[in-house]
């Protein structure tokens, strides 16, 4: 699998993300999206993800089966599995983040 490492910017903030040259697809860090809608830090992010994942889960929601793991570069600067998403799956689960940035 040929993929190419890549930070990109929201509204200033950092968001993680994969291309995957095989599949011609971006993959997002799912919490670092999450941390931009609800404007939390990273552990507020990421603890809103594990319950939102939770709920997802138990609803039978599919986007949450098919969320994959990637390793990312984490701010410590050791590559960690990661839950990434594509676009259509993010699109999917911002359906479910309320936001203030709406």
């Amino acid at each position: 699998m040929n993929k190419e490492n890549a930070i990109r910017l929201f509204q200033d903030q950092k968001v993680r993300a994969i291309w995957d040259a095989d599949k011609e697809e971006w993959y997002f860090s799912i919490v670092d999206v999450v941390s931009v809608l609800t404007e939390s830090d990273f552990q507020g992010a990421r603890n809103y993800w594990t319950v939102l994942k939770h709920r997802l889960l138990e609803e039978g929601n599919q986007t949450v089966t098919n969320c994959n793991q990637l390793k990312m570069e984490a701010e410590d600067g050791k590559q960690r599995l990661t839950d990434v998403a594509t676009t259509e799956q993010l699109l999917r689960l911002i359906q479910s983040i309320p936001s203030p940035k709406g």
